[in-house]
Parts: structure tokens; sequence; C-alpha cells
């Protein structure tokens, strides 16, 4: 069963928040912010799935908010709905033009709330679909090489608020082209989904992201994660690999399929730019591949800005 839909209410009149809040929170999880300094930071760390804002604020005004959730990579795509008082076209066309999808005007009509935001979260929902086939491998079912990117960079940007760790891993299947020689591609298809399925359950925590980086390099993204972690993780998909007992008689790491793994944990800090977790993973795979394969390397680094 999919996991209920979010909805952030933002309103400086607490009636308002009462009005709208009743009419969803039977089909809906409701978070609610009464400034628009609020809004924001409950936006950031709830990530809903549309936000109801009210445009006549004191301090910081609908617009702002809605100006200021547009340009953060980690809320931008979130869909806005204004809701005023105001009745005016202008205002109607200006919040549009700030990138709302749509305008309720006051009083609310619980009825018509809840479908105006019934539809556009369903739109959401398919567009997250199809957004999600996008960034997903076909052959593994694992994300691919532009989910991997997309979820650096959220993570980059959403740790560096606390400097939180972040950690990169990045798999090698060690003389996989010889493998494809010698037993074909289809058993070379068979051996990627199960080297896949080897790393999904080396994750444990529902945060971690595993993706199939390109060809037969796989990577897994793990946001607050100890680098004594990630080694730990890399370890067990290390192990996990040679447990699969893959024959592979064109190796020269083993007689079976193993992999070669490099780790890189940083502090995640604001301007950090996320291809240095991928440029610090793959030197450490480099050394693991240049010691001999069938091995872990990984260290600690810091970001430069």
């Amino acid at each position: 069963m999919n996991e209920r839909q979010s909805v952030l209410i933002v309103d400086d009149e607490v009636s308002n928040i009462e009005i709208l809040s009743a009419a969803l929170e039977d089909d809906y999880e409701i978070y609610f912010a009464t400034s628009g300094e609020e809004a924001v930071d409950i936006a950031r760390t709830n990530m809903p799935d549309l936000i109801l804002l009210d445009v006549l604020m004191p301090g910081t005004d609908g617009y702002v908010v809605c100006s200021t959730l547009k340009a953060d990579p980690l809320v931008g795509d979130v869909p806005i709905i204004f809701t005023t008082a105001l009745g005016d076209r202008d205002a109607e066309v200006r919040g549009l033009t700030l990138g709302a999808i749509d305008y309720i005007t006051k009083p609310i009509s619980p009825v018509a709330v809840r479908a105006r935001v019934r539809n556009h979260l369903d739109m959401k929902r398919m567009r997250d679909q199809l957004a999600e086939m996008a960034v997903t491998d076909a052959l593994t079912g694992l994300g691919n090489r532009r989910r991997l990117e997309r979820v650096l960079d959220q993570s980059a940007v959403r740790l560096a608020m606390n400097e939180s760790l972040l950690s990169l891993i990045i798999v090698d299947i060690d003389f996989f082209k010889r493998y494809n020689d010698a037993y074909g591609h289809t058993a070379g298809d068979r051996c990627l989904s199960m080297v896949a399925s080897a790393l999904k359950r080396a994750m444990q925590r529902t945060a971690d992201v595993a993706v199939r980086y390109g060809g037969e390099e796989f990577a897994c993204v793990l946001p607050e994660c100890s680098h004594a972690e990630a080694m730990e993780v890399a370890r067990q998909i290390h192990q996990r690999v040679q447990l699969l007992d893959i024959p592979h008689r064109a190796s020269d790491a083993a007689a079976f399929v193993t992999v070669s793994v490099g780790v890189a944990t940083a502090a995640c800090v604001a301007g950090g730019a996320p291809e240095a977790w991928v440029r610090a993973a793959d030197e450490q795979l480099y050394l693991a591949k240049s010691a001999g394969r069938n091995q872990v390397m990984g260290r600690e680094f810091s970001v430069q800005v």
C-alpha cells in the first residue's frame, strides 16, 4: 500500500489552518506553519508533497515564500496552491508567474479544497512515477547514473544544513569484460542482477540508495553515515558477492566473481560539490584495483568549497 502523501498548510490565522486541516487530515499527513520563515524550514525538513500557502502574512509574505521554495533544489518541484482572500486577478497572475499551480480564494470551501488537492496530488504521483522510471536501471531495478546524481545533489544540500556526514561507495565487478567473453552476455546480465541483489541486502537503512553507476559499476549513497559504518557496509557487499559463488574462470582475482570497492566519507558543507565524493571514492576504487582487486579501500576527506 502506498504511503500517505503529505500537505503543508501555511497561514498566520490558526482558524484557517484548522479548517484546511479538518478537510484534509483523513486522507493526508498534515504539517502546518504560521509564518513564512517557519514554512521554509518545515518544507525543507519534511519534504511535503503539496503546499497550501497563504498570500497575505506578516513579515515574509506568500510571494516571497513561493520564490524561496521554487529556488531551492530540495523542494523546488513541490506544487504550491495559493490561498487568499484577495480575489484580485493581478494577484492571481503574480502567484502563478512565481510558480504556483493553482489559486484558492477564501472563505474556504472544504469540498473544493479536497477536490483540488486530490487532483494535484494525483498528477504529482503520476509525475513522480514517470520520473522514477527515468532514473531506474531496467536490468537490475536499481537507480541509474541520473538517480545517483540527483540523490547526491539533494543529500549534499540537505546535510550541509547541519554539516552532517555523507558516505559514497563505488563497487566494480572484477574482470567483468572477461566474464562476458567467457560466459556470454546473458550470463553477464544474470551476474549483474545477482550482484545488484547483494548490494541491496547489504544496505539496511531506508535512507541508503543503491544505483547501477554504469556497465559493471555500482554505487551506494549513505546519508548521515560515518566512515566506519560505511566501511562495514562495503565489507558486507564484498562478502555477500563472494557468497554468491558465481564461477569466473577468466578472473585473475579468484575462481569466482569478486568486486573491488572504494569508499569515501566527508562532512557536507554549503557550496560543496557533490562530485567530490565521486572523485574520492573513485580514487579509493583505483587503489583497490591496483593492489590486486577483490578488496575494500576507503578514506575520509574534506570537501573544498
